[in-house]
C-alpha cells in the first residue's frame, strides 16, 4: 500500500496546488509540463498515470471522464481520477480535500474511481 501521488492535468488550478504544497510539502504533485506531457491527449495521460501510480487531478468534466470510464470498460488500470468543476468554486475545500485523501487513504483505494472534489 502506498500515499496517493497525483498528476495534475495540464490546466489544474495553480492557486489548488500552490495551497495543497504550502499545508503539506510531502505531497507528492506532479504537473503534465513538468514531465513533458502538456501535448499528450487524455488517453495517454491517463495510461501514464496508470504506469506511474498518480491520481489524475482536471477541470475536465468531458473527456478526461469519458476516456477514464472507457479505460474501465476495456479493464484498463485507472488509477483515480479527481475533478473540480471550473465554475466558482471554494478553493479552500479543494485544497483540504486532497490533503485528506493523501492522509487517510491509500493510493490503491482509488483505483478506478472518478470523484467529483469538493466532497
Amino acid at each position: 500500500m502506498s500515499r496517493p501521488a497525483y498528476l495534475a492535468d495540464q490546466n489544474f488550478n495553480e492557486a489548488v496546488l500552490e495551497g495543497v504544497m504550502r499545508i503539506e510539502p510531502a505531497i507528492q504533485i506532479t504537473r503534465v509540463r513538468e514531465v513533458g506531457l502538456e501535448e499528450w491527449e487524455d488517453p495517454e495521460i491517463l495510461e501514464w498515470a496508470a504506469r506511474k501510480n498518480l491520481i489524475i487531478l482536471s477541470h475536465d468534466v468531458n473527456t478526461m471522464i469519458q476516456y477514464a470510464n472507457d479505460r474501465l470498460v476495456l479493464n484498463q488500470r485507472m488509477t483515480g481520477l479527481l475533478v473540480v468543476r471550473q465554475q466558482p468554486i471554494t478553493l479552500r475545500a479543494v485544497i483540504e480535500n486532497l490533503v485528506l485523501i493523501w492522509s487517510a487513504s491509500e493510493a490503491e483505494e482509488w483505483d478506478g474511481k472518478v470523484r467529483f472534489l469538493p466532497f
